[in-house]
């Protein structure tokens, strides 16, 4: 069963600024950014600019309350691989928190690729504070849309089956939520995500107009709008994760440049 809008176990609140820090008043005992799609190297776009603005923005709400770390979830650059040492080196070098990245299908990357530019491959997962992360690629060199490597994605979470949390980071979203949308269907990734009972959220890019929640069953699937490209929605933003020490996990869309932050989610 795949389910659209707000679970009632979730709340919901659109607030407007910057981000201004830990949503609960205490430090958390993990907080991280997750920002997508800043198609560095589009014809017609100020892309130096926008990457200049999204780690300026990010690194001034590091400075209010720490990030653990950023990630960036795929289409880093425009159909330009060639183009990813470059934006890595002059813009996400200059975070002042480490950083991971994810292949979006504009960035035209395999493992090797990736490694050459970031020093691990396409599929990879961490764990940082006893939360456990997995990232997979859902593309390949030639943009195709793909359903993430599932045997990839089991070895991981069977890694992280003891922990309290994980997430689940891919570009490309799993399901058809939105009529035309441009996803792919994958029911046994659905499948796989829903049978470990720790996987607690899963974070996608590639629709830039999105900026809030979808679910499947009660797995709650997070967009967070753009970093830089052409399209969608008019602001440009990032979001943010807490997980306090009873692993109580808060969840906000922060209007970067300065419209509403938006839609908190609580779960």
């Amino acid at each position: 069963m795949v389910l659209a809008g707000l679970a009632p176990s979730v709340s919901v609140m659109a607030v407007t600024g910057h981000d201004n820090g830990a949503t609960s008043g205490r430090k958390p005992k993990l907080r991280f950014a997750i920002a997508s799609d800043g198609h560095y190297g589009q014809p017609g776009t100020d892309y130096k600019k926008d990457h200049e603005n999204i780690v300026r923005w990010l690194n001034e709400a590091h400075a209010k309350s720490p990030l653990n770390f950023v990630i960036i979830n795929g289409d880093l650059v425009h159909d330009r691989p060639d183009l990813l040492a470059v934006v890595k080196k002059e813009h996400y070098d200059h975070l002042r928190v480490p950083f991971y990245a994810i292949p979006g299908n504009h960035d035209h990357a395999d493992a090797a690729i990736w490694k050459s530019v970031f020093g691990y491959e396409d599929n990879f997962s961490f764990e940082k504070n006893d939360i456990g992360f997995v990232l997979a690629n859902t593309s390949d060199t030639a943009g195709k849309y793909l359903c993430p490597n599932n045997d990839f994605l089991k070895q991981e979470l069977d890694k992280f089956k003891e922990l309290k949390a994980v997430f689940v980071v891919l570009h490309i979203p799993p399901h058809f939520w939105v009529p035309e949308s441009p996803f792919v269907e994958c029911p046994d990734t659905i499948k796989l995500l829903h049978s470990y009972p720790n996987v607690k959220a899963v974070f996608h890019g590639h629709d830039h107009s999105l900026d809030a929640v979808f679910y499947t069953n009660k797995l709650p699937h997070f967009f967070d709008a753009h970093i830089g490209g052409n399209w969608g929605t008019s602001y440009r933003g990032y979001r943010i994760v807490e997980v306090d020490d009873e692993n109580k996990i808060s969840t906000y869309q922060v209007n970067a440049s300065a419209h509403p932050l938006l839609n908190e989610t609580k779960f």
